[in-house]
């Protein structure tokens, strides 16, 4: 849950595409984009859309994501990922394709596929923030599971799911029989990362969290303290893989990085396989039969 606030943008029409940003509202496909300034960032921008808070960009530094769910990720991908890896990594949920324009500039040898659902969003987000081309950032526009099950097995080394459908995250994604599609697609030792956006129940994020210990040897949990104790709506991040999480095997930091994930603006705790397998404990993995009708009463936004 992005905590940034901006000043609002100046009265504007809503257009089809810009030249670089320009604040204001856009119709997209899936309804409107508000491109808002940064006020307390000369190179910064906050997409909105249908309201909600999606992504920050800035521009002068494609190393700074002020989103905090975005950064444990990133630490987490850090850890796993020596910087000159050649990383292959599939986004689903691009919005202003933050982490990936991370990526290309952390680990230059990456390969970065973004999942877009919105294709008019797409045309946006290239002409707004100049976002890096194939073969280092490549858009697809597509639905996400559809785009998953297309591809080749074996033929990625990261996902990160990080869609949401408002507040939400579409149920077809959350299941037991996406899990083991996107597992398919993992080389070995793959990592599988999902930002589940949770409230105080976390009834969500325990069915997330069971659904992901049963595909995968490994798990481990990111979030910050309040949203583990349960006080607060926000964002837990599950990640599940066939090799040790946490291990320090990428840049070194090892047993250092519940320190890095302390230390940021909003610190925030890892929790090892152990540790997750009991959270999860007692709750049913999420599966394709059940109806989405309606997120629960807690659920939390992205």
């Amino acid at each position: 849950m992005g905590r940034k606030r901006a000043s609002a943008p100046a009265a504007g029409s809503l257009t089809g595409r810009a030249p670089g940003p320009a604040a204001g509202a856009y119709l997209i496909d899936t309804g409107v984009a508000e491109l808002l300034p940064d006020g307390d960032n000369p190179g910064g921008w906050l997409l909105l859309l249908n309201g909600v808070q999606s992504s920050h960009v800035d521009l002068t530094d494609p190393l700074r994501l002020d989103f905090e769910y975005m950064r444990w990720i990133m630490a987490l991908v850090d850890d796993r990922w020596d910087p000159a890896a050649p990383l292959r990594a599939l986004h689903l949920g691009g919005a202003a394709c933050s982490m990936a324009r991370y990526l290309v500039a952390s680990h230059p040898n990456s390969r970065n596929v973004v999942v877009e659902i919105d294709g008019a969003l797409a045309v946006l987000v290239r002409d707004w923030f100049d976002l890096p081309r194939a073969p280092l950032l490549k858009i697809r526009v597509g639905e996400a599971r559809a785009v998953t099950e297309s591809l080749t097995p074996g033929s990625r080394d990261l996902i990160i799911r990080d869609v949401f459908a408002d507040a939400v995250t579409p149920h077809t994604l959350t299941t037991t029989e996406f899990t083991a599609t996107a597992r398919s697609v993992l080389s070995a030792g793959g990592v599988y990362v999902v930002n589940c956006g949770d409230g105080p129940g976390m009834v969500t994020a325990r069915r997330e969290a069971a659904t992901i210990a049963a595909a995968f040897a490994h798990t481990a949990i990111i979030a910050d303290p309040p949203m583990l104790k349960g006080r607060r709506r926000g964002n837990v991040i599950i990640a599940g893989s066939d090799f040790p999480l946490g291990t320090g095997t990428g840049t070194g930091t090892g047993a250092a990085l519940p320190r890095v994930l302390l230390g940021g603006a909003v610190p925030a705790q890892l929790w090892d396989d152990a540790r997750v397998r009991q959270f999860a404990a007692g709750a049913a993995p999420l599966t394709d039969p059940e109806t989405a009708a309606a997120p629960p009463a807690d659920a939390g936004t992205p």
